[in-house]
C-alpha cells in the first residue's frame, strides 16, 4: 500500500493598503524625496536662500535711502522669506507634472493605482516643510542685518493666516500642475511669464496698498498676496494704515481661495487622467 504524504504550503497573503491608507501612504512616500532632496542639493540654496535674501537687501538700501517708514523694512524681510514660497509653487508644482512628462515617468503615476490627488498633496507638503525652513533663514538673517523687530498681536489669527495661505497657494500649484501638463510645451514659459509679474502686483516688496485698488483685487487671485498683507498688520501693529483690507475680511477670501483651487486641482487632475485613458495622450494639442 503506497502512502502518500501531503505536504502542506504556506499561503503568503499580500497586504495591499486602500482608502485612507493608501491615501496616506502615497502623500508620505511623495513627500519624502522633497525634504531629502532639499538636503542633498545644496545649489538649491542659491535660488531658494540666497537670492530672496539678496533682492531683500537692496530694497531695504533703497527705503533707507528715501528715508521710507521703517515699517517698510519689515515688509521687504517678510516679503523676501515668501518669495522662497511663490518660487518653490512656480517650479517644483506648477511645472512638475510636465516635467515628470518629459522624464518619462509621468505614465507610471496615470497607471499607478494611488490616489493621484495624494501624489500632487505629497509633493505639496514635501516642498512647503523644506521651503519653510529656507523662509525662516531669510527672517533670521534679514532681522539680525537691520534690526527689525516684531510684535504680534494675535497669535492665533497670525496662524490661521498662514495655514491659509499655505493651503490656497500650494492649492494654487496643485491646480496649475494639471493645467500647465494640458498646455504641452508653453507650461515652462508660462512658469517664466508669471514669475516677475506677481512679484510686482502682489506686493512682496512694499505694501499692497500702493498700488491701486483694482490692482490690488485682480492680485488677490494669487493667495500669497492678502495673506502678506495680513501677516504684516498682525507682526507689525503700526502697519495697520498700510493694510489694503481688514484682517477678517482677508482671512475669509484666502480660505474660499483655498476651497476653489483644491476643488478645481482635482477636477482638473480627473480631467488629465480621464484624457489618458480615453485617447492616449496628455496634452489638449493634437497630433
Amino acid at each position: 500500500m503506497q502512502k502518500h504524504e501531503s505536504s502542506s504550503s504556506t499561503t503568503h497573503v499580500t497586504h495591499k493598503d486602500s482608502g485612507w491608507r493608501l491615501f496616506l501612504r502615497t502623500v508620505i512616500a511623495r513627500a519624502y524625496p522633497r525634504l531629502i532632496g532639499q538636503q542633498r542639493e545644496p545649489s538649491w540654496l542659491i535660488f531658494e536662500v540666497v537670492m530672496p535674501i539678496g533682492t531683500t537687501i537692496a530694497y531695504v538700501l533703497v527705503y533707507k535711502a528715501l528715508r521710507a517708514p521703517e515699517e517698510y523694512i519689515g515688509f521687504v524681510v517678510m516679503g523676501g522669506a515668501m518669495t522662497a514660497f511663490w518660487m518653490n509653487v512656480l517650479w517644483s508644482m506648477a511645472s512638475q507634472l510636465y516635467w515628470e512628462k518629459e522624464t518619462g515617468n509621468l505614465a507610471l503615476y496615470i497607471i499607478a493605482p494611488n490616489p493621484k490627488m495624494a501624489v500632487l498633496l505629497g509633493m505639496a507638503l514635501g516642498g512647503m516643510a523644506a521651503t519653510s525652513l529656507r523662509a525662516l533663514i531669510v527672517i533670521l538673517i534679514g532681522s539680525l542685518l537691520f534690526d527689525v523687530t516684531y510684535r504680534v498681536t494675535d497669535f492665533m489669527q497670525l496662524f490661521a493666516v498662514f495655514l491659509l495661505t499655505m493651503v490656497a497657494l500650494y492649492g494654487m500649484g496643485m491646480m496649475l500642475a494639471s493645467a500647465f501638463l494640458l498646455f504641452g510645451r508653453e507650461a515652462w514659459n508660462l512658469v517664466s511669464l508669471a514669475q516677475e509679474p506677481i512679484f510686482l502686483v502682489s506686493g512682496f516688496f512694499f505694501p499692497l496698498k500702493a498700488l491701486p485698488f483694482w490692482v490690488g483685487i485682480i492680485a488677490s487671485i494669487v493667495p500669497v498676496t492678502l495673506g502678506m498683507d495680513a501677516m504684516r498688520q498682525l507682526v507689525f501693529p503700526s502697519a495697520f494704515p498700510f493694510g489694503f483690507l481688514d484682517v477678517r475680511t482677508e482671512i475669509a477670501v484666502l480660505a474660499g481661495l483655498a476651497v476653489v483651487f483644491l476643488v478645481s486641482a482635482k477636477w482638473l487632475l480627473d480631467y488629465v487622467e480621464r484624457l489618458a485613458v480615453r485617447e492616449g495622450r496628455l496634452t489638449e494639442s493634437r497630433r
